[in-house]
C-alpha cells in the first residue's frame, strides 16, 4: 500500500483539501452543537442595535403598564393590611381588613347585588349585540345608515344616559309610565322599587350593545359565503344555517365579548351613584360603589383596598374558569376563516 493510496484513503490527513473541507465542517457542526446544547451564543451588533430598538418602541407601553398597573396593584395589596384613612400613617393590622370584608353584611348585599346585574345584564347584552350585528349585516341599500343608528346610542357617555334615563322613568311624566299606562298598569317609581331598580339598570345597559356589536359584525364579516351556499345546497333553512354555521364560527367572538362584558359588569358603579346612590333599601349598593364609599366617604382606604384585592381575585379567577369551560365550546377552525 502506498503513500498516496494512504492519503487517499484518509481525508483527515493534513493538507488535503478534502481533509481541510471536512474537518472545518465538522469543526462548524460542533460550534452549532455546542450552541445548541446549552450554550449561551453572544449577540451580534445588528441584534444588540434591533434590541435595544425594540424596546425604545414599547417603553411607552412598559411604562404605563408598570406606573397604572403593576405599581397600583403592589401598593393596593400593602395598603390592604394596614388601617389607613389617607391622612395619617397607615399602620400594619395583617389581615384585619379581609377577615372585616368576609363578615360585613353589607359585603355580602353587595356581591349578591353584583352578581345579579352579572347574570342578568351579561347574558341579555350578548343576545341583543348579536341581534343587532345581524341587522348590521343586511345586504340593503341603506345598511350604512342602520349601523349608524343602532350604534349611536353606545356612544352616550353613562353619566348622561343616567340622566336620560331619570327622567324617562320619572313616575309622573316619563315615557316608561306612559307606556305602561296604555296597558292599565298604574304609574310606579321604578327607581324607588328594590324589585325594579336593577331591572332599569339592565335596561339601561343594553343601550350600549353597539360595541359589542360592531365586533360581532365583523366576525359575521369573516365567516365564508360558501359554507352557507353548501348548506341552502343541502336544503338547510334560515334557522339551521345560523344554528350550525353562524353560531359554532361565532364563538371565539361570543367568548371575548362574554369576558369584556362580565368584566364590565363587576364594575358597574356610574348608573347606581348618579341614579339611586345605592338606594333604595341598598338594591343597588353595588361592589364599586360600596368600594368607593369605603374610600373616599368614610376615610378607610385600608378596607376599601382590601375590597379592590378581593375583587381583582375573584376577577382573575373567573376568567380562568371561563376560559377553561370555553374549551369546550369555542371553534377556532382557521379553515373556515
Amino acid at each position: 500500500m502506498s503513500a498516496s493510496d494512504g492519503v487517499a484513503a484518509d481525508p483527515t490527513v493534513t493538507g488535503s483539501p478534502g481533509a481541510r473541507s471536512a474537518g472545518e465542517s465538522r469543526g462548524r457542526t460542533g460550534s452549532q452543537a455546542t450552541t445548541a446544547g446549552g450554550g449561551k451564543r453572544k449577540l451580534t451588533l445588528r441584534e444588540k442595535r434591533n434590541l435595544r430598538n425594540g424596546l425604545l418602541f414599547i417603553s411607552p407601553w412598559i411604562i404605563g403598564v408598570a406606573v397604572f398597573v403593576i405599581y397600583p396593584l403592589v401598593y393596593s395589596f400593602v395598603i390592604s393590611l394596614t388601617q389607613y384613612s389617607g391622612m395619617q400613617t397607615p399602620t400594619f393590622i395583617g389581615l384585619q381588613n379581609y377577615i372585616s370584608a368576609f363578615q360585613d353584611p353589607l359585603v355580602h348585599t353587595a356581591v349578591y347585588n353584583t352578581v345579579y346585574y352579572m347574570f342578568l345584564a351579561v347574558p341579555i347584552g350578548l343576545v341583543v349585540a348579536l341581534l343587532l350585528a345581524l341587522a348590521m349585516n343586511r345586504n340593503v341599500r341603506e345598511v350604512a345608515l342602520y349601523r349608524t343608528l343602532l350604534y349611536l346610542p353606545s356612544l352616550i357617555p353613562m353619566f348622561a344616559m343616567s340622566f336620560i334615563f331619570i327622567v324617562f322613568v320619572n313616575p309622573q311624566f316619563g315615557i316608561v309610565n306612559q307606556f305602561l299606562g296604555l296597558f292599565g298598569m298604574p304609574d310606579t317609581n321604578l327607581l324607588g322599587e328594590p324589585r325594579y331598580a336593577k331591572i332599569v339598570m339592565i335596561v339601561m345597559a343594553q343601550l350600549g350593545a353597539g360595541n359589542a356589536a360592531l365586533i360581532y359584525l365583523a366576525g359575521l364579516r369573516n365567516i365564508p359565503e360558501t359554507l352557507y351556499e353548501a348548506a341552502r345546497i343541502d336544503g338547510a333553512g334560515k334557522f339551521r344555517q345560523f344554528m350550525s354555521i353562524t353560531i359554532p364560527l361565532l364563538t371565539p367572538t361570543i367568548l371575548f365579548n362574554l369576558i369584556t362584558g362580565v368584566s364590565g359588569a363587576m364594575m358597574v358603579f356610574t348608573e347606581a351613584y348618579i341614579m339611586t346612590n345605592g338606594g333604595p333599601d341598598n338594591s343597588t349598593l353595588f361592589y364599586m360603589l360600596y368600594l368607593y364609599r369605603n374610600a373616599f366617604s368614610y376615610g378607610q382606604l385600608g378596607f376599601a383596598s382590601a375590597l379592590a384585592v378581593l375583587l381583582f381575585l375573584f376577577g382573575m379567577v373567573l376568567a380562568g374558569l371561563i376560559y377553561w369551560l370555553s374549551r369546550r365550546f369555542v371553534n377556532y377552525d382557521v379553515s373556515a376563516g
